[in-house]
């Protein structure tokens, strides 16, 4: 398994981008919490999470054959797999725990990021219910891709139960714990 280490290294190493470096810690550190939450490996989640965007930065039109190919050639089957199933397009390789947890994880931790830096406050206070408003309002960070939201809470409730929200809250609440190194202090 490679290390958290060698994993951070690449994502510095090819990713310029600091709104990308934090897009990939948020997911990570919400990877992190679901592994825990459900029982699973949270070092394979966390990593999953930290490098499914590694090659974004440098080759958006490869995305994400390039990381992909680096997480096969280290042995990271699983990983890569996940990180390929994240990508629309790959649905069918959304059959296990860590591509559904990925795809549920992605591009919602955007999206909360995107609604606490527009508030003063930023994740103190933030609920699902302001989170929903946001996401009907497609002006609003338009770059994240709803249908994906929407197909990510489907596979996890289905998954592992609970709701949408209680998804969300649980996102919320780890994102607003690393607060700090997201850069989203009030």
């Amino acid at each position: 398994m490679i290390s958290r280490d060698v994993a951070w290294g690449l994502v510095q190493e090819w990713t310029e981008s600091d709104r990308l470096r934090i897009h990939a810690l948020a997911v990570e550190a919400v990877m992190r919490d679901f592994a825990i939450q459900y029982e699973q490996e949270d070092e394979i989640f966390g990593i999953t999470g930290l490098l499914h965007d590694a090659d974004y930065d440098r080759w958006p039109n490869e995305h994400p054959t390039r990381i992909i190919s680096w997480l096969n050639e280290r042995g990271e089957i699983e990983i890569a797999r996940a990180v390929q199933a994240h990508y629309p397009g790959f649905n069918e390789l959304r059959d296990t725990i860590l591509a559904k947890a990925l795809v549920a994880s992605d591009e919602i931790s955007g999206f909360v990021i995107a609604c606490a830096l527009v508030r003063p406050e930023r994740t103190v206070g933030l609920l699902p219910k302001s989170v929903n408003k946001k996401l009907k309002s497609p002006a609003f960070a338009a770059g994240v891709d709803r249908n994906e939201v929407a197909e990510g809470f489907r596979l996890i409730t289905e998954t592992v139960g609970g709701t949408a929200d209680e998804h969300l809250q649980r996102i919320i609440n780890t994102i607003h714990n690393h607060r700090n190194e997201l850069g989203l202090l009030p």
